[in-house]
């Protein structure tokens, strides 16, 4: 097959790309560079694509770009580009995010549709569009809540897709992506943040208590679904959640992640809440059914791999580490405060088992340090 992929010098785009290529297909990249993050990481993302003969790559603003050339002979769309979460302004940050999540995904879906060859459209969609969810796990067919730019333009991406399938017979297929981690995590998410810390021996900033739960799902898990996604027939038009099914504390992965690296980690508590969700956990049993998709990946494994990744990177690049690899303003449940700004937070500097757990009526019973199962 010939596989066109959007984002393919991001985090989840360039493992997609690689496992394409390493299948026997080829692949046709594309990436703007976004500055959301240092670019050298992006590069650095694309190496080993680089060296394959069957992989073109280009650099380009899909708003912009002439699709036609792009996506002649094309087989499979995976597009995953887009702009990740942002603890950002409603108001100053819709239009661009109205931009990236729902008018590329568009002006894409009409070239699919004019060019009349394409045999999959793969939409990584996200967890995002759930908000806080009545019921965990969550079922595809939960209502949705969104409560940020991200998960309301994701879900009006996600929706077009539908769209355009009914409507059209494009064979197109979304998957809700859940907390994603890996070597090449972007700079702003937790693990990456969590292993930066002990690395470089800095402080983390956690903010709330660090009971809030997220079901965590593996780089090579996500790619194995989305690879089935654009391969499996009875896939097409459907909507899936792409996760491990279980969730954890934050705090648990802290505590994990300081005996991979036989560290302690300087965690601040920050009481400063943020306007997110509390708990996430998937129902996986859609994913199972039409993909034969079941996560392999353990969580500690996964932590490991993701930890070797960062160590070897910063250092090895201390001058990334020094300059920090992210601009501010991206970030998600957990960030890394610069050593000013520790000071003038309202944060409490504490040893991670000292910090109260909620009482009953407080918080979701599911905020244990025991991962919560999805149904089989």
């Amino acid at each position: 097959m010939r596989c066109f992929v959007t984002g393919a010098a991001g985090f989840v785009g360039s493992h997609l790309a690689e496992r394409l290529l390493a299948d026997g297909h080829e692949v046709c990249g594309i990436d703007s560079f976004a500055n959301n993050y240092d670019r050298s990481l992006k590069e650095r993302n694309l190496g080993a694509l680089r060296s394959w003969n069957m992989f073109q790559f280009i650099e380009g603003d899909l708003m912009e770009v002439a699709l036609q050339p792009l996506l002649e002979g094309v087989d499979w769309i995976f597009h995953q580009a887009g702009q990740e979460k942002e603890r950002t302004n409603w108001a100053s940050a819709f239009t661009h995010y109205t931009e990236s999540n729902v008018l590329i995904t568009l002006r894409l879906l009409e070239a699919a549709l004019r060019f009349g060859w394409i045999k999959r459209f793969v939409y990584a969609s996200s967890s995002s569009v759930y908000g806080e969810a009545a019921r965990l796990p969550v079922h595809e067919d939960e209502l949705e809540r969104p409560r940020s730019p991200h998960g309301v333009t994701k879900l009006a991406a996600e929706s077009l897709c539908s769209l355009y399938n009914r409507r059209f017979g494009l064979p197109t297929v979304s998957l809700r992506y859940f907390s994603v981690y890996g070597p090449r995590q972007r700079p702003d998410m937790a693990f990456h943040r969590f292993c930066k810390a002990i690395v470089c021996h800095e402080p983390l900033c956690l903010h709330g208590d660090g009971y809030q739960t997220r079901d965590f799902i593996y780089i090579d898990d996500v790619i194995e679904a989305t690879v089935r996604a654009a391969a499996a027939s009875s896939a097409t038009g459907q909507v899936m959640n792409i996760a491990s099914g279980t969730s954890v504390t934050l705090r648990s992965i802290v505590e994990l992640l300081e005996k991979i690296s036989g560290s302690r980690i300087n965690v601040v508590i920050d009481d400063n809440q943020r306007d997110d969700v509390q708990h996430t956990c998937a129902d996986t049993q859609r994913a199972q059914q039409l993909l034969g998709y079941r996560p392999c990946v353990a969580l500690h494994d996964g932590l490991a791999h993701e930890f070797e990744f960062i160590r070897r990177l910063y250092e090895h690049r201390p001058n990334l580490a020094a300059r920090g690899a992210v601009h501010q303003g991206n970030s998600d449940d957990i960030s890394m405060p610069s050593k000013d700004s520790i000071a003038a937070r309202k944060a409490t500097t504490v040893k991670l088992s000292s910090v109260p757990r909620p009482q009953n009526g407080q918080a979701d019973r599911r905020t244990s340090d025991q991962p919560v199962k999805a149904a089989q």
